[in-house]
């Protein structure tokens, strides 16, 4: 009879220890592991992963990134100064003064105008160093308000010039390197903003001004901020192919500081 009972309690103790094994095996299938439900965790939705960048054609592409590089900064002008671990010395936005200078809460006064990107960075490091050890900051430009033109199509240097002062055509051409060689001085096209995202076309025959004999109404075009000039040549270098570049709405806005 013991032995009977024995048996009985070895055999009750077995199915309870096989329930709870099962029962174990059903909750770990349930729940995710650790690494799974990371992964998930770290995936974005679509829809926000999916952040459209604004459009850049490659030709324009170049075009920011020796504009930006060279830039100077002057007045009115937008950066954002960032200090690793060090929050309180950080700026999302400042605007250059009047007078080409910003306010930062530790260092005062700054002269800023004439500066480009990498030496205003160089600069606030050397300062930051008399109070921070080993400071690690970056600069940005948020918006470059100073006047701008664009000069496209076939020039040596396409590029964003900066009007330090009054400037025609002919300035901006020459600055920029000048018409190449397959390029069409007798079809120069100057694009002026006239509000309300219409542009107003002005075509010329740059070859009779510089020869001294314009046709009626032809002349040297005094430039606005916010103009834009092409030099006509091959049909990759159009008035009509330029316009249709994915990049060419947010070029003209950079111009305009819009």
């Amino acid at each position: 009879m013991m032995a009977r009972v024995s048996i009985l309690r070895v055999t009750n103790l077995m199915l309870a220890a096989v329930v709870v094994v099962a029962g174990l095996m059903v909750a770990t299938a349930q729940t995710p592991s650790r690494a799974s439900t990371d992964q998930a965790a770290g995936q974005m939705p679509p829809q926000a992963a999916a952040t459209p960048a604004a459009p850049e054609d490659p030709y324009f592409k170049e075009i920011y990134r020796s504009f930006y590089e060279a830039y100077r900064l002057g007045p009115a002008d937008e950066i954002a100064i960032r200090v690793v671990g060090q929050p309180d010395y950080s700026l999302e936005k400042v605007q250059v003064s009047p007078f080409g200078r910003i306010y930062h809460p530790l260092l005062g006064e700054i002269d800023v105008a004439g500066s480009t990107v990498a030496q205003l960075t160089n600069k606030l490091t050397a300062a930051m160093s008399e109070f921070i050890i080993g400071p690690r900051l970056s600069v940005s430009l948020l918006a470059a308000n100073s006047a701008k033109v664009g000069v496209l199509g076939d020039v040596t240097h396409p590029g964003i010039l900066l009007m330090a002062r009054p400037m025609t055509m002919l300035d901006a051409i020459s600055a920029s390197g000048g018409v190449t060689d397959l390029g069409k001085k007798t079809n120069v096209t100057v694009l002026r903003q006239v509000g309300d995202g219409r542009m107003r076309t002005m075509t010329v025959n740059v070859k009779h001004i510089l020869e001294g004999k314009p046709d009626a109404g032809e002349e040297n075009i005094a430039l606005q901020a916010g103009d834009t000039v092409i030099v006509h040549g091959n049909f990759k270098k159009t008035l009509a192919t330029i316009t249709q570049l994915a990049g060419f709405g947010y070029f003209v806005r950079t111009l305009s500081g819009r």
